[in-house]
């Protein structure tokens, strides 16, 4: 009984077949057929290479949404280079909330040669040349993205000769935590003094002569400190024409969630515009010389994610390739055949066709020549 039961289901199984065999005594194989073979597994191990590279590859999702973080503080993280003595010079942040945050609390004032080293040199002039790259070429950022952590540090390396010459400028570098508000962040002469009106910088006992604002931003993002991660003026150099110069920057910081197969991390992007110039009041100039950077915080927030193929949808995809390309090889050779046939019967048939004769009389016969007759004969 038991024999029986399984000899239906092996039958059963048998109809449920889709995939019929043909007897080998019924296979005929041609040359033209093993060439279109070869081409067609030529084609699906070229393209199963290339859909596997596909796989293999990540991309950054970008999505949007109202920031509903407005109590948290801000990091300001900085490294600028000015060309004044230490003593000279002071910075600090003063917000829309008419906060001022004192330069004490985090920010580090080195004295420092201006001029690079030509090691340093060549960092700064590989950095500006990223910045044209990415300016040009939008899709980089992605790479930067999904390489953060693993690049090499985008710091400033420290100088490899003993130069004997003395500190002629101030290094001014650290962070600051700041309300997420709109602020302006300026460095400018003299030391800044706390006032009850507001904020001014001690700026009586320094002589216009020695105003030099020539400055140089090794650094400058907000947020969370991210290694490998270059932003828009990392690199950024300026040469003051004037003793009395005022360079400002404009900057709109959007808050980013950057989450990649590697870090989670929350920092920001910012886009900045640039403008300079000479202070003159007799010329209608009118301004404070010194370096303002004044920033906005965007109400939107980007949330950047890697994703990647899924591995059923690389198998669905791999399917369709191999199955695509057999049928489509199948139909275009069982096409050429017909069409080679048909050529190839009409030229038998040409050849067979009865062709007159001429006669004695000056008359034709439309019989076969005696050659083709005893042929058919």
């Amino acid at each position: 009984m038991r024999r029986l039961n399984r000899k239906k289901t092996l039958n059963l199984m048998k109809e449920l077949d889709a995939f019929p065999k043909v007897p080998a005594s019924y296979v005929e194989t041609s040359a033209s057929g093993g060439t279109v073979s070869l081409i067609a597994f030529t084609t699906i191990a070229f393209l199963t290479i290339m859909e596997f590279m596909v796989y293999r590859d990540t991309w950054m999702k970008y999505e949007y949404e109202v920031d509903k973080d407005f109590t948290s503080k801000l990091r300001i993280n900085i490294d600028i280079t000015v060309a004044m003595r230490c003593q000279y010079v002071g910075a600090d942040v003063l917000d829309l909330a008419e906060t001022m945050v004192a330069s004490a609390d985090g920010l580090i004032y080195e004295p420092v040669i201006f001029d690079l080293s030509p090691q340093q040199r060549e960092w700064q002039r590989m950095l500006q040349l990223i910045q044209n790259r990415l300016q040009e070429e939008h899709s980089l950022q992605d790479v930067i993205f999904k390489s953060a952590f693993k690049s090499a540090s985008t710091a400033l390396p420290p100088r490899e000769d003993n130069s004997l010459q003395s500190p002629d400028a101030c290094r001014i570098h650290g962070h600051l935590y700041v309300n997420k508000v709109a602020g302006n962040f300026h460095i400018t002469v003299g030391k800044a003094i706390p006032h009850p009106r507001g904020h001014a910088h001690l700026a009586a006992l320094v002589s216009h002569e020695s105003y030099n604002f020539s400055h140089r931003i090794d650094h400058l993002s907000f947020g969370e400190l991210i290694p490998g991660i270059i932003n828009p003026l990392d690199g950024t150099e300026k040469i003051a024409s004037d003793h009395n110069q005022m360079f400002q920057y404009f900057i709109t910081v959007v808050p980013t969630k950057l989450h990649t197969y590697k870090i989670s991390a929350e920092t920001h992007q910012f886009s900045v515009t640039e403008r300079e110039r000479v202070i003159n009041h007799a010329a209608g100039s009118h301004g404070v010389s010194g370096i303002f950077m004044k920033y906005d915080i965007s109400s939107l927030m980007v949330t950047v994610t890697e994703e990647h193929m899924p591995f059923w949808q690389f198998l669905v995809r791999l399917c369709g390739i191999i199955g695509g390309i057999f049928s489509t090889t199948g139909i275009l050779h069982g096409f050429g055949r017909f069409v080679a046939e048909v050529i190839f019967c009409r030229f038998r048939l040409g050849s067979y066709r009865s062709t007159p004769v001429p006669l004695p009389d000056g008359h034709t016969s439309n019989h076969l020549p005696p050659t083709a007759a005893n042929s058919s004969g």
